[in-house]
């Protein structure tokens, strides 16, 4: 007898495996393509306007942003396949006689979670690898393009470069990687011991040196100043700084392979330019969203498991609802995270803790 429940219990999970991916997989196909037929119509103008080629939009633009999408929307078309197929075997009975077969309801969640781990691990997979390269494809096409009409560059900035060494910029020129009314200061501990003070200063892309023109030096040594005028003279010196340190583009940090992002989060912890906060939000968010996976799976079918009037159309509009909530709750967590007070990791969390914890409640009210 247990040898018969068991074989016929290993049938139920390859049917609701089976129905659980041909429904996720037709889905996200679906939804994708709605998702690239809608940016075409949006993009159309600046495609012909730059007069960009076909292998330049395929290969380099929706290489990138599809991808991108599939990444974003898995989590949330898990969800709504879930419900949908789960309330429809619900809608035809076909979970009363599984559970009524002496199979807990721990047991009927089982293929579930299958399906669940194997969304993870894609998912965790192109978060930390795949998704940086095609995002750069796509970020990198969109900034050429001049999708976003926004001035990128930055005004009045400061930069730490170690912790001897702070640089001021007040305008910044990227067509001509040109910096002006550039100020350097070296301390020693809290004393001020030189400072340069420059009209304009001029990264060279091949020598890979920022040239100096025009500048005065003011070296302190106690309360002994000297000052030396190079007015009409210029100088190469290598600085660890880029143009790009100059440059602020939408998403540029989930463009960065996860070697470059530890090792920028590394180097913002000196310099402090106020985006350490975004910086660790990307990095932490690449492990652990993820994990949703599992937690709108658990809701899924906790939501969709019993049979109620109207058939399958009460679940599915709670779950769309619980999708837009989700949806919410992560953009808050990233305001809170980035211009908030919120520690960075805590806000990336937030979404799945705060659904693991309706997951939990809504299991306890499935039927057993």
């Amino acid at each position: 007898m247990k040898a018969i429940l068991n074989r016929y219990l290993k049938t139920i999970d390859w049917y609701i495996i089976k129905k659980y991916l041909g429904t996720f997989v037709f889905t996200l196909g679906i939804f994708v393509v709605i998702t690239v037929v809608f940016d075409i119509s949006e993009h159309l103008d600046n495609f012909l306007k730059n007069h960009s080629t076909i292998d330049e939009i395929v290969f380099k633009y929706y290489a990138g942003f599809i991808p991108f999408y599939m990444n974003l929307l898995s989590p949330l078309i898990n969800f709504l396949a879930v419900i949908y197929f789960t309330a429809k075997m619900a809608n035809q009975t076909e979970i009363v006689p599984i559970l009524s077969g002496k199979s807990s309801f721990n047991r009927f969640l089982r293929p579930y979670f299958v399906c669940a781990t194997l969304i993870f691990i894609v998912s965790l997979f192109a978060n930390i690898y795949l998704i940086p390269f095609t995002n750069n494809l796509k970020i990198t096409f969109e900034n050429s393009h001049q999708f976003n009409g926004d001035d990128p560059t930055k005004s009045e900035v400061h930069i730490q470069l170690d912790k001897h060494t702070f640089v001021y910029v007040q305008s910044f020129d990227n067509t001509i990687h040109t910096g002006y009314q550039f100020i350097m200061e070296k301390f020693d501990g809290d004393e001020l011991r030189e400072k340069l003070i420059a009209n304009n200063i001029v990264y060279d892309s091949l020598k890979r040196v920022w040239t100096i023109k025009n500048y005065t030096v003011k070296y302190v040594n106690g309360l002994k100043e000297r000052f030396v005028d190079s007015s009409g003279r210029s100088k190469d010196t290598v600085l660890d700084m880029r143009p790009v340190d100059f440059i602020v583009y939408d998403n540029v940090y989930t463009a960065m392979s996860t070697k470059d992002l530890n090792r920028n989060i590394e180097k913002e912890k000196i310099r402090g330019t106020g985006a350490l906060k975004e910086m660790l939000y990307e990095k932490y968010r690449r492990f652990i969203y993820p994990l949703s996976s599992y937690v709108l799976t658990l809701i899924g079918v906790s939501i969709s498991s019993r049979k109620v009037r109207g058939g399958i159309g009460l679940p599915l509009g709670i779950g769309i609802f619980l999708c837009f909530a989700y949806i919410v709750v992560d953009r808050f967590a990233l305001v809170f995270a980035v211009k908030g007070s919120m520690a960075p990791l805590i806000a990336v969390c937030m979404p799945n803790g705060i659904f693991a914890a309706v997951g939990l409640y809504l299991l306890s009210k499935a039927p057993k």
